[in-house]
């Protein structure tokens, strides 16, 4: 039986966000130094003043900044209860704000836990933030020698697998340079090539692979296979799937803060899909919602419940305001498998389509998609003027009408037939080479 090397014991980790009143300014360091200057004075005045009313009363409105101020408690976690056994390859999974990021934050120490215990058995790597731990004086070489002894590494281990590092982070022309002049790749490049050679029994990734071109994301996903195969835990957070399907042998599944399910990575993930439905019409859902605000979408519902396959899509939407006036806005929906790959986006950006301010705005996004096999599709929305005001995951689904002899999505094995459909032919002749047989284009316009 393997053994436990993290054991996670009834954890909850608690926030206190302090909110302004509507018009109260922001205090700067020049309002800080006044109010301290100030302060002998108005304690004098203060004191003089309550001796002229009744009872020493205070007047009205003259209670403190924090006074006036609302407080708020945010629990990030709650009640979170894991073990975790050596050799686990481990895929954190749930929507943004679900608690991944403040989960694995706690296990690598960097933040304590409000309430609970937990134990790690073993030398821990993390790379949940790009560059931590790294000095932006100092140059790549040097980082390497630093970023190592935080993480746990002697000079001499260092310097056994220098040359290996360095060639996996393929920064070997800017390894005499400072750091503050890399770029956000050659940071996380670096940054993920020392954490990786540690040679760490327990290795936490947060999503920061998402900053990497194609190419390096698979060097990654190898690395972490690598050190996965040879018997060390890892653990995973990533919104991709498909990367989770591959590298991890089980699943966690968060939700608002709290376990909401574990198990094998597939059933993680059909849980994780299978909550979309769940939450149908349930618009104002943290778990699905996320942005400023200050516009917001209100409908998203296809045209038509069934399409055929070389159908023209249609999509209503409708949008509120809900906060000051911003501009111009950009548009974009994003079509997910049952998988959560996204299969197509499409960003008014693109056309150069933007909407202009208003109370509210009605629309459609129209487009043809020939090559969606048959089955359900996600539809996220979202909208944005230089910033993402709404972000709505699961606006809606898209139901492609099947097609004989194809399987919907609904069929346990309906990856194996491919994800899309394409246009394509089949000829044959026979020995004579006379015709026998022409083509065949499926799905085609």
């Amino acid at each position: 039986m393997s053994e436990t090397v993290i054991s996670i014991e009834n954890v909850s980790k608690k926030y206190t966000l302090r909110h302004k009143k509507n018009g109260e300014a922001y205090t700067t360091l020049r309002d800080v130094i006044a109010r301290q200057a100030a302060a002998p004075f108005k304690a004098f005045a203060q004191k003089v003043s309550s001796k002229s009313r009744p009872n020493g009363s205070h007047p009205e409105g003259s209670g403190s900044s924090y006074s006036r101020n609302s407080v708020e408690e945010f629990w990030a976690l709650k009640g979170v209860s894991l073990e975790i056994k050596q050799g686990d390859v481990i895929g954190f999974i749930g929507r943004n704000g679900a608690g991944k990021s403040t989960l694995l934050k706690i296990l690598s120490r960097i933040t304590e836990p409000t309430e609970g215990r937990i134990t790690i058995s073993g030398r821990v790597a993390s790379l949940l933030e790009v560059g931590t731990g790294f000095h932006q004086e100092l140059t790549g070489r040097e980082n390497v020698y630093l970023n190592g002894a935080i993480l746990g590494m002697s000079r001499a281990e260092i310097k056994a697998k220098f040359d290996e590092i360095v060639a996996f982070a393929a920064v070997e022309q800017f390894l005499d340079t400072p750091v503050k002049r890399y770029s956000s790749g050659m940071y996380v490049r670096l940054a993920f090539a020392v954490a990786a050679h540690l040679e760490p029994e327990i290795l936490i990734v947060d999503e920061v692979l998402a900053v990497g071109d194609v190419e390096f994301q698979k060097k990654c996903l190898g690395k972490m296979q690598d050190v996965a195969t040879s018997g060390r835990t890892v653990l995973f957070v990533s919104h991709n799937m498909q990367a989770i399907s591959v590298l991890c042998n089980r699943g966690v599944f968060l939700r608002s803060g709290s376990v909401q399910y574990v198990g094998s990575a597939k059933e993680t993930i059909d849980k994780y899909i299978d909550s979309y439905a769940q939450a149908d019409g349930q618009h104002d859902n943290p778990d699905r919602r996320y942005g400023s605000g200050e516009y917001r979408y209100t409908l998203a519902a296809p045209e038509q419940p069934v399409y055929e396959g070389t159908d023209e899509k249609v999509i209503n939407f409708e949008i509120e305001r809900r906060g000051k006036l911003v501009g111009r806005m950009w548009l974009c929906a994003l079509i997910r498998d049952a998988k959560g790959v996204v299969l197509a986006q499409y960003d008014s950006r693109l056309l150069g389509f933007w909407l202009e301010d208003s109370p509210r705005l009605k629309g459609q996004i129209r487009f043809t998609t020939p090559w969606l096999k048959p089955g359900s599709y996600r539809v996220d929305l979202s909208l944005g003027a230089a910033w993402t005001m709404d972000y709505w995951e699961g606006a809606c689904s898209l139901t492609i009408s099947p097609v004989l002899p194809y399987p919907t999505s609904a069929v346990p094995d309906a990856s194996a037939h491919g994800l899309v459909f394409g246009d394509f032919s089949w000829e044959a002749s026979d020995a004579n080479d006379e015709f026998v047989s022409g083509g065949i284009v499926a799905n085609s316009n």
